[in-house]
This record gives C-alpha cells, sequence and structure tokens, in this order.
C-alpha cells in the first residue's frame, strides 16, 4: 500500500509579513503553495474584499495558487461565555471585521483567494466547555461550505475548546452522533490535524485517535517542538518522533475507505525570531523526513 503524496503549503506570514517576502521565498524554495492569514500584519479576515483581490491577484500573476484561507474564524470567545485568559496568537475581535457577518465575509475572502480550504476554530477555552456546545456553529459553517463549495477545517489551538487531537476526536464523534439522523451531504467539515499543538499540550495523539480521525484528513499543519526547552524549533529540528507520526498518519489515511491519495501539508513554523530562516529548515526538514519513510512531497 503506498503512503498519500504530501502537497506542501507554508503559511505565508510564517516567511515574513509582506507579500515580497512570501513570494521571493518561494522562488527561492520552490514552493508554489502559500496558506494565507495576514498580510503586513492585518488578518485577511480584517480586510475588504478589494484588499484581498488585490492579494489573490498578485499571487496569481506570479503563479502561486492558495490553497487554505488560514482564517481567525472562532478565534475569540464564544457568546456569554469568559475565557479562560491567557496569550492568544493571532487572536481576532469579529467587530473589527468590515461586514456585518464575519462568517460569511471569511468565506467570501476564501472564494477571492481561490482557496478551497478555511481553517476555523472552537471559541476560545472556557470552563463547562462540552462538544456539542459548537454543533449548532457549526451547523452554519457547514451551510456556508456547501454555499461557497468551501471546505471547513477544524483545527486542535491549545487556547481554543478544542486544544488537542483528542478533543478534535471528542467532536468529530459527536458531531456524527448529532447529524447520524439526517447526514450532510458530502463532507463539508474535516478535522485539520495539528500534532505540534497536541504535543505542546503534552498530549501525544493515540493509535485509536489518529486512526478514527484520519480517513477524514485532507490538510495537516506542521510545526516541531523542543519539548524539554517547552518551545518550538524548525520542522525536524525538535524531538517529536515526525517520521513515526507522518507514517502513522499517513497510513491510517491510505487505509481508509476513500484511499486518500493527497493530503496538504503547511508548515506553520511558529518562530518569529527568526521567520524566514526557520520556515527555510522546515521546508528542508519535511522534504527530508519525507523521503526517509517514502513519501513523495509536491
Amino acid at each position: 500500500m503506498s503512503l498519500p503524496r504530501l502537497a506542501l503549503a507554508v503559511i505565508g506570514d510564517e516567511i515574513g509579513p509582506s507579500l515580497d517576502e512570501m513570494i521571493s521565498f518561494c522562488s527561492e524554495q520552490e514552493v508554489r503553495r502559500l496558506d494565507m492569514r495576514t498580510v503586513d500584519g492585518k488578518n485577511l479576515l480584517g480586510m475588504t474584499l478589494d484588499e484581498a483581490g488585490a492579494i489573490a491577484r498578485r499571487l496569481e500573476t506570479e503563479g502561486i495558487s492558495i490553497p487554505t484561507f488560514v482564517s481567525p474564524l472562532l478565534k475569540w470567545p464564544a457568546p456569554g461565555k469568559d475565557s479562560e485568559g491567557g496569550k492568544v496568537d493571532f487572536a481576532f475581535d469579529p467587530s473589527t471585521c468590515p461586514a456585518e457577518d464575519p462568517h460569511a465575509h471569511a468565506f467570501d475572502i476564501a472564494a477571492i483567494l481561490g482557496a478551497d480550504k478555511i481553517r476555523v476554530f472552537s471559541h476560545l477555552r472556557y470552563p463547562g466547555y462540552r462538544p456539542d456546545d459548537l454543533i449548532g456553529r457549526f451547523e452554519r459553517l457547514a451551510d456556508l461550505s456547501l454555499t461557497y463549495s468551501v471546505t471547513v477545517e477544524i483545527e486542535n489551538e491549545p487556547v481554543c475548546n478544542v486544544g488537542s487531537i483528542t478533543e478534535l476526536a471528542d467532536f468529530f464523534t459527536t458531531l456524527a452522533e448529532a447529524v447520524e439522523a439526517n447526514p450532510m451531504p458530502g463532507v463539508q467539515l474535516r478535522p485539520l490535524v495539528d500534532i505540534g499543538n497536541s504535543w505542546s499540550m503534552g498530549k501525544p495523539p493515540t493509535d485509536a485517535e489518529i486512526a478514527q480521525l484520519a480517513p477524514l484528513v485532507d490538510l495537516i499543519h506542521l510545526k516541531d517542538r523542543d519539548t524539554t526547552a517547552k518551545r518550538t524549533v524548525p520542522f525536524g529540528d525538535g524531538d517529536i518522533p515526525w517520521a513515526a507520526e507522518l507514517t502513522r498518519l499517513l497510513t491510517a489515511a491510505a487505509g481508509g475507505p476513500d484511499h486518500v491519495r493527497e493530503i496538504y501539508a503547511s508548515i506553520e513554523t511558529h518562530c518569529p525570531q527568526d521567520a524566514r530562516n526557520a520556515t527555510a529548515r522546515s521546508v528542508a526538514g519535511l522534504r527530508r523526513i519525507a523521503a526517509e519513510i517514502g513519501v513523495e512531497v509536491v
């Protein structure tokens, strides 16, 4: 059984803040896909459609595609809930969105970018959270997904209610039970598995959790950790056993009912002190590890 190939992408602002820096990096590193989140420090969800359109046209001219709008949707407190506090990277205040409905605006932005995926969260973590709290919210996103033909990718993020792979698996179990009587057409909601995030919480994924989620996975985020120093390092430089983790995930994906052939692998370096160099090392690290386990990177 051959393992799915990895379609390499890099989150643009992990290279540098400007489009010029992102474009020059892609040329140097032979990267043809950028997942977009911020440009010049401004989140795309806070931009007008004209502003987003200018970004899309510039990248298209350079021959760079945008598979995923790395949106901050639901990376804010749930209505009527107080978050547990702590530092939140790339948080977003929905009141700063230029449109009345930030959910619909996010899908408009994705459409303008030509992205067929949109990353979302699960609200900032609050006491008493239960997975079924999110069902109504994600039913709305599933409706938008159908309207725009854009897949919703739910990422596990430590500051949010779905933080670990365990919590991601629990949510998808709850979701499956909630829609069992009236299944959604197609697969609008998918798990965006971030194994590095789960390791950062001291909760590496189990075989059972990977086996459950892998058949639904079409996008993963890649980062690495020095678990002793408790800091993020370039991919391949840390002590997360990435060769084993990727082999386990890709084997489970290939063995699922749909026999997954390709998964997008998006570099989310998280090393802002040396962003461009760390991201270059991460790209090289992924290519090296993939070669070790016999997986094609395209």
